[in-house]
Parts: structure tokens; sequence; C-alpha cells
């Protein structure tokens, strides 16, 4: 019988292989979004959950990246896309729930489709909190829950389970966009936008930034 750990690293592999195979169209679907909030970072960022390391193309060349990632699968992609993208990259094997870096030391922190996987995002978010330097910036991509009321909405009720067991935790009816209105932040700047293809159970997205007081 397999163990719950074995089956665990069994599913990072597969999210790692996923998360690899998906970085063109990651960028097709997200890119001008993407490089429109980061033009704007400074030359030091933390990141939380980079995975394989879909968002490394938008930093400029020489930025020193932190990057929060537990899932070990992902380490080796996300080193290589590093080198060629000329960046500097330090890597933390632990959660965003804890975050071991100083109290302000961060000038900006990057998350992109992570608060739907972590355990608990209110966690995350008062670390990232934490973390930020006064007047820095959080800068995010997030899919979300459905409006309530709709039928996608409903599907994303029904898939949840087996969705949660597929994509390593991955959520698809989390409220994050009213866990970052409500984390703290001085300002929150956030719009809203739907995947051309919007019967997909994950299109709802919210993306912005949050200024740290």
């Amino acid at each position: 019988m397999n163990s719950p750990t074995k089956n665990r690293n069994i599913r990072q592999r597969m999210n790692a292989w996923l998360l690899n195979q998906a970085d063109r169209i990651m960028d097709r679907v997200y890119g001008a979004r993407k490089r429109a909030i980061f033009s704007q970072l400074p030359q030091t960022v933390v990141e939380i959950g980079p995975g394989a390391g879909a968002n490394l193309r938008y930093y400029a060349p020489r930025t020193r990246v932190i990057a929060i990632e537990p899932n070990r699968a992902l380490h080796p992609a996300l080193t290589e896309r590093a080198r060629r993208y000329g960046l500097d990259l330090e890597i933390h094997p632990i959660r965003g729930e804890n975050i071991d870096l100083p109290d302000q030391s961060a000038p900006a922190v990057v998350g992109s489709l992570v608060l739907c996987s972590v355990s608990d995002p209110d966690r995350v978010l008062s670390e990232v909190r934490r973390i930020l330097a006064p007047g820095g910036r959080y800068l995010f991509i997030e899919h979300v829950a459905a409006m309530p009321g709709t039928p996608l909405r409903g599907i994303q009720q029904q898939l949840r389970t087996l969705w949660r067991w597929l994509f390593d935790g991955c959520h698809l009816n989390r409220d994050t966009h009213l866990a970052i209105q409500h984390a703290g932040f001085a300002r929150v700047d956030m719009d809203c936008f739907t995947l051309q293809s919007s019967w997909l159970p994950f299109a709802p997205h919210i993306f912005g930034w949050a200024l740290n007081g």
C-alpha cells in the first residue's frame, strides 16, 4: 500500500512536469499582464511559490530572486531557468506560511497562482506583510472562485476535491480576492479578468498589487 508521503511525492512530481509543459501556454495567457505589473520591480524580489519558474522571464537580468518553493521536484527547472535569464537565484525549500526572512527585509514580493494551493492563505499574506519593507509592494495574479450562484461556481464546488488531489492542493473555490483585501495592506489595486475559455473551472482571475504601510 502506498503511504500518504509517497502519494504526495508522486503528485508533486506530476505537478512539476505539468508546470514545465505549460510554460509557453502560461506566457501567452498571462504574459502581457505580468510584463505590465512586473516592469517596476526592484533588483531584489521574493517570489512565493515560483513553481518551475514561469515568472523568471519577466525579471530584469541580474535580479536577485529569493524563491520560496517547498516542492523540491521543481528546483531543477527553476535553477535552469534562472541561469537562462541571467538571474541570481536563492531557493528556500519552505512553505509560504513560515518564511525564514527577517522582518521588513523585502522590497517586493511576487505571488503568481500560489494562494490557491497554500494551506493557510491568510497566514501567507501575514508573512508577506511581515517581510515587506515599508512602502514595498506585493504583486499578484491568482485564479479565484466564481461569483456565488453562477453555474461556474457550481462546477468549481463539484470538482474541488478531485482538483485539489490532482493539482497538489489547488483550491478552485477560494475567495482569494477577499483574503488580499482584508489582509491589512495600506492600499490594494486589483483588477479582474476571465480567461478566453470562460467555461474552464479556473477561468476567473485577479491581478494587481498591494502596498505595505
